[in-house]
């Protein structure tokens, strides 16, 4: 293939540094244990902090960045917010990356 179409074939700039962004958002470990846990349920923010033992302004700070990049919604179900995936494209991504990490040591 020609190094003319191969380019024509790549995404934007502004695509991939959109998903730079969301891979930069899933890079920190706490932010992915959350991800971990919303991608088997639904959840509210004290729930989270007993599931991951942490503080609730820790949990709140990390879903307030989470939602920002648009890898977490929220939805107040009575007088709690309840968190999810976004959609089934961070699903797929945290189990991939999860999976990955299983089955594939870090070399060096």
């Amino acid at each position: 293939m020609v190094l003319r179409d191969r380019r024509q074939r790549l995404p934007p700039k502004e695509v991939t540094a959109r998903a730079a962004r969301f891979f930069r958002g899933m890079a920190d470990p706490t932010r992915l244990r959350i991800l971990v846990a919303l991608a088997q349920e639904s959840t509210c923010v004290g729930d989270l902090c007993i599931l991951l033992s942490m503080e609730q302004s820790a949990v709140s700070h990390q879903l307030r960045l989470l939602r920002e990049l648009r890898l977490v919604s929220a939805q107040r179900r009575g007088r709690h917010m309840v968190y999810s995936l976004e959609d089934d494209h961070v699903l797929q991504l945290v189990q991939g990356a999860v999976a990955h990490a299983s089955h594939s040591p870090c070399r060096g």
